[in-house]
């Protein structure tokens, strides 16, 4: 009989073996990890077993868990910073903290998370949108309901109801804020122009902060987030006021007024602003969502040559060159953000992840507090 069996050529691999180039390609060596090399960790809820879950069981086991996890992880980290440090040479010194946020996060539960900061004096100023200022203060005068992002819009139209995602507000909410704001206008018209038999220096300038701290007061609600600004006299800035239903009372308001006009001058609250970021002997970002709310902060920390620390909370990508969608490095090469500063973007819807980040920050600290009060009884 011949026999058949094949050979092979020199240099192939053994029958059954895959090619040596296949190997090559997938089984490459790999260098050391460096030294001191962090490992991925795993959330274990079985080593919680018979005890509570605290927010610090969650950190500790989300802060290496990798993703977003560990984004906000690091946004706890540097936030925790920015409440502990003090200046060496002056230990009242703290760090400046200017918090941001847009006006769907006032119009969702999250808003007690932004008051609770603010009735704490947990920051140093605000900057927020109209939609921001107005929505605190007609929760204040009316409910708003859970709904649907797949509600119709013309189905809503026809009921007179308005949709913010998947949260209702019904249309009368708005006639109440009107109802309420324009006798607060009324007057603030009547004390402007009485003044102007008073000296310059005297004279009443309304600005945007001082109309936010005149409502405020005025709404007399502790739901009110700017309710606790005016009592705790932390400024709020609003670059856009009239955008927004308040502008839409602004502008009803001067038909009612003409040919007298309320005036809010912009110009003096930028340097109102502009001049608290200098002064400050460390600066912190918290910024909430992006817009006008994100720059308006970052700019007024490029005066003194960029923020010691920030954390961003949104979802928005760079790829279109929005300023929302930027990353903290961005804000270094304009400044805004200092070389070497303690930064992070978290790219996750505010409401799911602040609550947990204030846990582990501000409230935790609070809660200390309260607990020892309670022992001491």
């Amino acid at each position: 009989m011949t026999d058949q069996t094949q050979t092979a050529p020199s240099g192939a691999p053994p029958s059954g073996a895959p090619p040596s180039t296949v190997t090559d390609a997938v089984l490459v060596p790999s260098n050391e990890m460096p030294e001191g090399s962090q490992k991925v960790e795993e959330l274990d809820f079985n080593s919680f077993e018979g005890r509570p879950i605290t927010v610090d069981d969650l950190m500790s086991g989300m802060n290496n868990m990798g993703f977003q996890a560990s984004s906000i992880g690091e946004a706890v980290r540097i936030i925790n910073n920015m409440r502990t440090w003090t200046d060496p040479s002056d230990p009242s010194a703290k760090t400046t903290i200017f918090l941001g946020y847009t006006s769907n996060l006032i119009s969702s539960g999250l808003r007690g998370v932004l008051r609770y900061l603010v009735q704490h004096k947990h920051v140093s100023a605000i900057v927020t949108t109209a939609g921001g200022i107005e929505e605190d203060l007609i929760k204040c005068l009316g409910d708003t309901y859970m709904g649907s992002f797949s509600t119709p819009g013309s189905e809503l139209r026809s009921k007179g109801l308005n949709r913010i995602g998947n949260l209702i507000v019904p249309n009368n909410n708005y006639c109440l804020f009107e109802d309420w704001v324009v006798p607060i206008l009324d007057t603030m018209l009547s004390e402007q122009e009485s003044s102007k038999a008073l000296p310059v220096e005297d004279q009443i300038n309304w600005t945007p902060s001082k109309v936010i701290h005149r409502l405020g007061k005025e709404i007399n609600d502790e739901r009110s987030v700017y309710y606790w600004a005016w009592k705790n006299d932390i400024p709020v800035f609003c670059p856009a006021l009239t955008d927004g239903s308040l502008g839409d009372m602004l502008y009803f308001h001067t038909f009612k007024s003409s040919p007298q006009q309320l005036k809010i001058d912009i110009v003096h609250d930028i340097r109102r602003l502009n001049t608290i970021s200098v002064r400050a002997k460390r600066a912190g970002m918290i910024i909430l969502g992006g817009g006008i709310v994100k720059h308006h902060i970052a700019n007024a920390c490029l005066m003194r040559n960029g923020a010691e620390s920030a954390v961003y909370i949104n979802t928005a990508q760079e790829f279109d060159g929005s300023d929302a969608g930027a990353r903290p490095d961005e804000a270094v090469s304009w400044g805004k953000i200092k070389v070497g500063a303690d930064s992070v973007k978290v790219y996750v819807e505010a409401t799911a992840c602040f609550p947990l980040i204030v846990a582990a920050t501000f409230a935790k600290g609070q809660s200390r507090v309260a607990k020892a009060e309670t022992d001491s009884l």
